[in-house]
Formats: C-alpha cells, sequence, structure tokens
C-alpha cells in the first residue's frame, strides 16, 4: 500500500453539519475501495491566497490514508463532482507504507516532523578554507576600489 495526504478545501458557507457529511463521505470512499484512513485533521476555516469560485476563504480538511491507485481516483472523482469541494490536492508520501505501524506510531505521539529530526552537521576544514578564500577576494577588491 502507499500512504497519501489530501488536503480538501470546502466552501466555508455551508453548514458544520453539511461540512461533516463531505468529510465522513471521503472517509466511507476511502473504506469501500480497501483503503485505510489513518487520519483527519480539520484545520479550520483560512483566507486563500486568492478566490476561488467568488470565494475568499474555505475549510482545510487534512486526509492521512493508505491505498492503492483506485482509491486516489475515486476521492479526487468525488472532489470533482462535488459543489461543496473548492479545491484538493493528493500527495503521495510513502510507496510502501505498513498501515498497522503507522497508526502506532500515531498512537504513540511520534509525528513525521518529530521522526526526521537530524543531528547537526559539522563542516569540514576544507568548507572553512574555502570560506576563507573568499573572504579574502573580498578584501582584495575593496582595496582596489579604495586606490
Amino acid at each position: 500500500m502507499r500512504r497519501y495526504e489530501c488536503v480538501v478545501i470546502i466552501d466555508p458557507d455551508i453548514s458544520a453539519d453539511d461540512r461533516d457529511a463531505v468529510k465522513a463521505r471521503i472517509q466511507e470512499i476511502i473504506t469501500q475501495n480497501g483503503g485505510e484512513v489513518l487520519q483527519v485533521e480539520d484545520w479550520g476555516v483560512k483566507k486563500l491566497a486568492y478566490l476561488i469560485r467568488k470565494k475568499a476563504k474555505g475549510a482545510y480538511i487534512l486526509f492521512d490514508y493508505c491505498g492503492m491507485g483506485p482509491v486516489v481516483a475515486e476521492v479526487e472523482r468525488f472532489c470533482r463532482i462535488s459543489d461543496k469541494c473548492l479545491k484538493y490536492m493528493t500527495v503521495v508520501i510513502d510507496t510502501h507504507a505498513d498501515p498497522e505501524a503507522i497508526k502506532a506510531e500515531i498512537a504513540a505521539g511520534k509525528t513525521r516532523a518529530t521522526a526526521s529530526v537530524t543531528e547537526p552537521v559539522e563542516i569540514s576544514d576544507a568548507a572553512d578554507e574555502t570560506a576563507m578564500d573568499e573572504e579574502e577576494m573580498d578584501d582584495d577588491q575593496s582595496e582596489d576600489v579604495e586606490e
């Protein structure tokens, strides 16, 4: 299975019940097509960068799920057809994902952001010499200007 993230922007003028119905329908589509919903985050209503269907704001919802190509195709088809969805975008996060391991990771409180923290990189001596040479060049050029 592959892991996907899909952000859907919903019309902010519809009621909260209709918004929940869209969210539930997308989750239902994912499970019906052999996918597995990992996490759903409601980011709330935010200002859009530009007008979409004459709307300046949109309700953002993030779907984190595992599945294969047909799941993504069906979710995107629903978003294209629905008048309540203003925009959507699906991104592949991992090509070989294990839904059970990811659910355990989410339950343990780990996120991708905290898991991807790296060690600080040390600068080698060669990089220091290059930086010093550039500084000397700048000094030489400034002396030429002063003369």
